[in-house]
């Protein structure tokens, strides 16, 4: 299984990095990408990454999954950023998961995939409701083929939940004895 993990600059830098390491460490082909001009990421908090491709660049047919970490950027564009709206309504159409921690459901969201879902997103992005059930309590929600994670400080329930979508339970318990979790 593969999945694609976008980066954008002002990504929330635990979330991007974090979530990309331990996808790779539980055996999963994640390949990041951005939509930026550059590949060159900086995270909110400073860390520098670099993607793997441009989004353009690659035929998004060949990816499983979609991963996307929350950060600023989602907060200031998804209302408005359509090649992001387009890549998640692409992969949905596809029956093909999508999991996003933080604010990154704000673009799930926008585009009516929390619409009769349960779901969780970072305190204060639920402004709009989405018109799904809020689970603002759990850490990590999944709803069919929809992962949502809360905050930062949900990262590895929101990597083990991927891991348990796309390899099984008993390979996400693996994943988790792994990191002594």
């Amino acid at each position: 299984m593969k999945g694609l993990l976008i980066y954008s600059n002002n990504c929330e830098d635990v979330e991007a990095v974090s979530s990309t390491a331990l996808l790779r460490r539980a055996g999963l082909e994640i390949v990041t990408a951005t939509f930026n001009d550059v590949k060159q990421v900086k995270c909110v908090y400073g860390t520098a990454l670099e993607a793997e491709y441009f989004v353009k660049d690659i035929n998004i047919d060949e990816y499983d999954f979609l991963v996307i970490p929350g950060g600023s950027y989602v907060v200031n564009t998804y209302k408005e950023d359509v090649d992001f709206k387009d890549l998640v309504i692409n992969f949905n159409k596809k029956g093909k998961l999508i999991a996003a921690i933080c604010a990154g459901p704000m673009f799930l969201g926008e585009v009516g995939l929390l619409e009769d879902k349960n779901y969780t997103i970072f305190p204060g992005c639920e402004r709009d409701n989405f018109k799904g059930n809020l689970q603002q309590y759990y850490k990590v929600v999944l709803d069919k083929n929809i992962i949502t994670g809360r905050s930062v400080g949900a990262v590895i329930e929101f990597a083990y939940e991927i891991v348990k979508y796309v390899k099984g339970f008993t390979e996400a318990e693996q994943f988790l004895e792994k990191i002594y979790f």
